[in-house]
């Protein structure tokens, strides 16, 4: 680990962006040698040419590499720091891989609903994001709304639904954090990685969700400094019953993200472009995107290749328990 401590890497992102803070996060649990450069009209061609994407963020390894995709880039740098490792082994890891993909396929929408949907969030975000540029600023704006449609959050009934199921999050946060050093024991996970991009990117940014979250003073205390004073030490509640946030939060999976994960997968399957599923009572539309269904399959990867068939069988037995065997048994 110390040799890779030594290696400078690059975080190609924004101060906005969800994955993008998230990836830091990680960063500063592996106590890697690191800067965050903002992705602008000057590199930007560089990246996407590099990745074949114009998302971020977009990881600039020592060895020259560029790298998009927060999960697979977390997955690689466990390798390189063992010791401190965000995809802990066995069955474990493949708990702290299903809460983290929900974050990222799932919760990622109410950032984007947050931003949007409020002028207030949605003048400051884009005006910070244009960087001085109105045109582009107006642009951002444009797009907002539109992600929203497409990811379920149009209608005020279900805003408010995203809204409350984030606060019951943060409300479990809050009492887990009272209780261990991070969301799943002493010790951080990708997990806890996700979440903090979510605070330090979105809801602790914005001025609308900054007020709504200003009651859970230990989160924003932890996301503001506790978090990254991490020493590499602590130990991780046991699979399966890990901590009350954990279990929480697989609670929130089975009513909100395993019926959108499947309803993604039928319609990929089916050629269409987009699929109707029921979320908070409410019928609800949304585009079908190609991405949830890989991710999904990364998880069930992780179960065919990463664990024993004793251990698969134990997770058979955990997944079924959990009603989440249809969504991520493997095949």
């Amino acid at each position: 680990m110390t040799d890779q401590m030594n290696q400078h890497y690059i975080v190609y992102g924004g101060d906005l962006s969800y994955f993008s803070r998230k990836l830091e996060s990680a960063m500063v649990f592996y106590g890697a040698d690191f800067e965050s450069v903002p992705k602008t009209a000057a590199n930007s061609q560089m990246l996407e040419q590099r990745t074949g994407t114009h998302q971020v963020p977009v990881l600039g390894t020592p060895e020259g590499w560029m790298i998009a995709d927060t999960t697979p880039i977390i997955q690689m740098l466990d390798g390189r720091f063992p010791g401190r490792r965000m995809f802990p082994d066995g069955p474990l890891g493949l708990l702290v891989h299903i809460l983290e993909d929900y974050f990222d396929e799932w919760i990622a929408r109410t950032m984007v609903h947050y931003r949007w949907h409020y002028e207030e969030s949605a003048l400051c975000a884009s005006e910070r994001m244009g960087r001085g540029d109105a045109r582009l600023a107006a642009k951002f704006r444009d797009w907002g709304p539109r992600a929203c449609r497409a990811t379920g959050t149009e209608n005020t009934f279900q805003q408010d639904q995203a809204e409350s199921e984030y606060l019951r999050i943060m409300e479990n946060a809050e009492a887990q954090l009272n209780q261990t050093a991070f969301l799943l024991g002493d010790r951080p996970t990708a997990v806890d990685c996700v979440f903090l991009g979510s605070l330090r990117a979105h809801t602790n940014m914005d001025p609308i969700p900054k007020r709504q979250i200003a009651p859970y003073t230990r989160v924003i205390e932890w996301s503001e400094t506790l978090a990254d004073r991490w020493d590499g030490t602590g130990d991780l509640r046991p699979f399966p019953e890990s901590t009350p946030f954990a279990r929480s939060i697989l609670g929130e999976i089975m009513e909100t993200y395993v019926p959108y994960i499947r309803g993604n997968a039928r319609a990929l399957t089916g050629g269409h472009k987009a699929f109707v599923v029921e979320t908070y009572g409410q019928d609800v539309s949304y585009l079908c995107r190609p991405y949830p269904e890989q991710a999904r399959q990364m998880i069930q990867w992780r179960i065919s290749q990463l664990l024993s068939s004793t251990v698969q069988a134990e997770v058979s037995q955990w997944l079924h328990k959990t009603g989440l065997t249809e969504c991520f048994e493997a095949r």
